[in-house]
This record gives structure tokens, C-alpha cells and sequence, in this order.
């Protein structure tokens, strides 16, 4: 019996390894097909094609399809190729009927069912990576499991007491960590060569508020992964050049940018890549890494990434030392100092306490401007603050980096110049991306209001809070929907801007509508 179960053990081993080092990208399977059906744009929306799974082997679509190709005596629709040799991605949310007349708690109650996703199979030619536990997906076109929207999505799951979906995305993202080394943007092959804002060591700490502290230790081993993931770097490189994968070195300090390893064109979005770099100045590989970059972000777009803050044409995310991920990663510093504090493994603590305090520093110095009253993202190349106000500057408020005073001109600035009457609006620019005026999203509008209420700025939070959550409730009373993303300046039109229709389900506007509503009692 034991050597069976070690004879399993060690398949089991050799099987997760070699399907890692194999997995493989749609362009990489599909090649020259691939690219036909994303620069003709068969399908309107570019992620629909690398979501498709194949109905019989791939090489044999992909040999076919060369052989009609290259033959002039046969005539063929590309479109009605695809659709006789791959099945289309369905909508996890397509089937399911809301009512607009419904409480509207009861409605994201209800939705954690609709939105909740099994484990997959393994299917040869898909880009779906298996998790080998359920998940919650946003919705939409958004078929899968996504990083950094599923913190916020946590809070609404801890809110409903569903403390097994939470424990099983917790433990989908150390498998992620486990078997790549990171945790990807979503469990898809195309988006193996970039992270998000990593919130793992949040999600850690929302679990332990419901199981305890034990939860911490049990998960450090992943902490600790994540951790090496965002701060590999070769030295070499950061002492010749400043800079290497997503590690920057200012003078004493060493701090992190958005990165993702490819100079290719998103897949899920490549036609619209290749035009961007077409009429960029920059050389078309730099350009294709700063648009992967600013995807890494979740902020994908914002003018927040662009030279001349107006046009994605100019897009530089790679010189940019981002604010809000400096904040992050100090919190996973954190996190690992307090847990190596508690395993009395006091060397450890104290050195990740130091790396802490030291990133705490650069943010202070390099991203706060006295001046303004306000943080901002630095950029390395320059040598100079990116000058464009959006919410990231309430990070160091989210996580406590700031002094009260600090907090007191950043809450000024809020009230002031970000206040809409649905919530608060990510920046102040109107550019036609998502992530400017005049939309609002739920995450940010998260960070916004506990930052200032870390602060004692309740008035302020509170009003943000009731401003949002009428925005939403309206909207689902108008329609039966929760949307991803809202205007948040004029809330009788829809928000809008960016790569695709806005969508809806949502798991982070569920979310953080369902904190919200338990915390302000609405």
C-alpha cells in the first residue's frame, strides 16, 4: 500500500512538472491562425478567441487551416472554420435572470452560486490553467479567477459567512504560487508572464480573521514565494542599469515596478496592441512591454501611465515606481515579519521589518509632495513625480505609511477633487481609458474609504460610502445588474471607455457593495 501511494505521489510530481514547463500561449499553439483571427478581428471582443477550446487535436485545426490557406482553389470563411473546429466561451452569467425588484443583498447572496466555478479539467489546446479548487469569477467576459479582484470579492464572501469559498481561493492562490512561482493575472496560459497587485497577504489576513492566526503560518511558505516572485532581480543589472524584471534601485533603496516578461502584443487583446504600437513613437517591443505592464496594474487604461497624460500612444509603465504597489508590498513585508515574530524566528523577523521600514521610506521621500499635500507614482527615468492625481495616492492611508498630517491634506484633496455624487473618481483626467474620470470602481472606492477612516476622516468616508451605494442600487434597480465599473459623475449614464463594453455580475462590486452596506448599515 505505502509504496502505491508513494508510486501516485511521484506521478502526481512528475505530472504537475512537466505540464508547467509545457503549458503553452494560443500564439504559440495556434500560430498563424491565431493571427488571422485576431488581426481580422472575427470576433469582436479579442479575448473571445483565446477563451475558445478546441473541438478535436490542435496541430490537426492548425494543419488543416494552413492547407486551405495556402490552397487558391479553395474559397473558406475563416469565421466559419473557427466555429466548425472550436466551441465558443459562454458567459458565466448569460443564463442567470435578476430581478430588479429583488433586495439587493439577497441578490449577491445568490450570485456567489451563479458566479462559482468548479474545477477544471485539463483540455489539450486550452488556455484555461485547472484549479483544483471552486472559485468565484467575476462575470462577464471574465470567465476566470482574477488576482487582485478576488480580495475584494473576499470581503463580500466573509460578509455572507462563506468561509469555505474563501478558504478554497486562498488555497487556489499558493497552488498558482506552488506550481508557476507567481501567482498570474488569471488562471490562463496568456496570462502566465505578469502578476497584479499582489493582495494574496491581504486575502491571508481576512482568512485568519475568521480562522485564526494559525492561518498565517500555514500559508507563510506562499507568502514568502509571492515575495521572491516581485523582488528576483539580477544584481548586476540593478547596479549597471538601475533596473531589472520588475526591481528598481534608487540609491539605498530598492523598490518594485509593474512588469511582465513579454515584448509581445497581449494576446487577449492583440489587434488592439499592434495599432497602438503602430502609432507609437517608441520601438514596438518597448511599447508591447508597457502595455503588458500597464495590464499587470489592473489599471489597464489610465492616463497615470501615459508621458503626456492623454494618450496611450505615449504609455511608459515601466519607468514608473507605482505607489500603490510599493504600499502593497510593504504590507507582505509586514505580514512575514509578524509571522516569523510569532514562530520566535526573530533574525527573519527583523530582516523582512527592515526591508519594510526601508520601502516605507522611499515612499515618504520620493511619492509624497509636501507641496500638494498628496502622493504620487515616481518616475525613475526622469527622476521626477508623475504629476496626475488618482487614488493610489490612498494606499499609505489603506495601510497606515501615513502621518496624520499627511492624511488630513490627502483628505482635503479627496473631498475636493475627487467627490462625485456617486463615490469617488479614479483620476482627473478624461481620456476615453477606463480607469480616468469620470468612472468610479469598486476597489478604489474601498482603499478610499479605510484609508480615511484609519485616519478619523469617518465624515468623509461615510459620505463616500452612501454616495456609492446609492450609485449601485440605482443602477440594479434600473437593470438587475451589478456593474464592474460606474460613472461616477453623471450615474444616469453608463461608465464606459477602454477595450470592451463594461461589464456585469460583479464579484468586486458584490463585494465591496456587501462590506459597505453591513458596515454603514444599509
Amino acid at each position: 500500500m505505502l509504496k502505491k501511494i508513494f508510486f501516485i505521489f511521484l506521478f502526481t510530481v512528475f505530472y504537475n512538472f512537466a505540464y508547467t514547463q509545457t503549458v503553452k500561449t494560443p500564439d504559440e499553439i495556434y500560430k498563424e491562425l491565431f493571427v488571422d483571427v485576431q488581426m481580422q478581428q472575427i470576433f469582436p471582443d479579442g479575448k473571445t478567441f483565446v477563451d475558445c477550446i478546441p473541438k478535436r487535436n490542435p496541430d490537426a485545426i492548425l494543419s488543416d487551416y494552413l492547407k486551405i490557406k495556402n490552397n487558391p482553389a479553395i474559397k473558406f470563411s475563416l469565421k466559419d472554420f473557427v466555429l466548425a473546429n472550436f466551441d465558443l466561451p459562454t458567459n458565466p452569467t448569460s443564463t442567470y435572470k435578476s430581478d430588479a425588484n429583488q433586495d439587493v443583498k439577497e441578490h449577491i447572496k445568490q450570485l456567489w452560486s451563479v458566479l462559482n466555478r468548479n474545477p477544471d479539467k485539463i483540455i489539450e489546446g486550452s488556455s484555461l490553467l485547472s484549479l483544483p479548487n471552486p472559485y468565484i469569477v467575476p462575470g462577464g467576459r471574465f470567465r476566470e479567477i482574477y488576482y487582485w479582484d478576488s480580495y475584494f470579492t473576499m470581503l463580500g464572501l466573509k460578509e455572507s459567512n462563506e468561509v469555505a469559498t474563501m478558504e478554497n481561493m486562498v488555497k487556489n492562490f499558493a497552488y498558482l504560487i506552488d506550481q508557476y512561482g507567481h501567482i498570474p493575472n488569471g488562471n490562463r496560459s496568456y496570462y502566465l508572464s505578469r502578476s497584479q497587485p499582489p493582495f494574496f497577504s491581504l486575502m491571508v489576513g481576512l482568512l485568519a480573521d475568521v480562522k485564526g492566526q494559525q492561518v498565517y503560518e500555514e500559508f507563510l511558505p506562499s507568502l514568502e514565494k509571492e515575495y521572491n516572485y516581485w523582488t528576483k532581480a539580477n544584481i548586476d543589472n540593478l547596479l549597471s542599469v538601475g533596473a531589472d524584471n520588475g526591481v528598481v534601485k534608487i540609491n539605498q533603496y530598492l523598490v518594485n515596478r509593474y512588469w511582465d516578461e513579454r515584448v509581445t502584443p497581449r494576446q487577449e487583446s492583440y489587434r488592439e496592441d499592434v495599432e497602438t504600437a503602430e502609432k507609437s513613437t517608441s520601438n514596438k517591443e518597448l511599447t508591447y512591454k508597457n502595455l503588458r505592464s500597464g495590464a499587470a496594474s489592473g489599471w489597464d487604461f489610465s492616463s497615470r501611465w501615459f508621458a503626456d497624460g492623454k494618450s496611450i500612444n505615449t504609455i511608459q509603465t515601466t519607468s514608473i515606481i507605482p505607489v500603490d504597489l510599493n504600499s502593497l508590498l510593504y504590507h507582505l513585508e509586514m505580514m512575514i515579519s509578524k509571522t516569523y515574530l510569532a514562530k520566535a524566528d526573530n533574525e527573519k523577523a527583523k530582516d523582512y521589518a527592515k526591508k519594510a521600514k526601508n520601502r516605507k521610506a522611499f515612499i515618504d521621500k520620493y511619492c509624497w509632495n509636501k507641496a500638494d499635500g498628496f502622493y504620487y507614482d515616481y518616475n525613475f527615468k526622469t527622476g521626477q513625480q508623475e504629476k496626475i492625481p488618482t487614488l493610489a495616492a490612498l494606499y499609505p492611508l489603506f495601510f497606515n505609511l501615513s502621518k496624520s498630517k499627511q492624511a488630513e491634506k490627502v483628505a482635503v484633496k479627496v473631498k475636493s477633487d475627487f467627490l462625485q455624487l456617486g463615490g469617488v473618481t479614479t483620476t482627473l483626467n478624461r481620456t476615453g481609458q477606463q480607469w480616468d474620470a469620470p468612472n468610479g470602481w469598486a476597489p478604489l472606492q474601498w482603499i478610499t474609504i479605510q484609508g480615511l477612516e484609519n485616519y478619523k476622516q469617518t465624515e468623509l468616508a461615510k459620505e463616500i460610502a452612501n454616495r456609492w451605494i446609492k450609485v449601485n442600487v440605482e443602477v440594479f434597480k434600473r437593470t438587475g445588474k451589478l456593474m464592474e465599473k460606474y460613472n461616477v459623475m453623471d450615474t444616469n449614464l453608463e461608465a464606459g471607455g477602454g477595450e470592451y463594453p463594461s461589464q456585469d455580475g460583479f464579484g468586486w462590486t458584490n463585494g465591496v457593495l456587501l462590506k459597505l452596506m453591513n458596515t454603514y448599515q444599509k
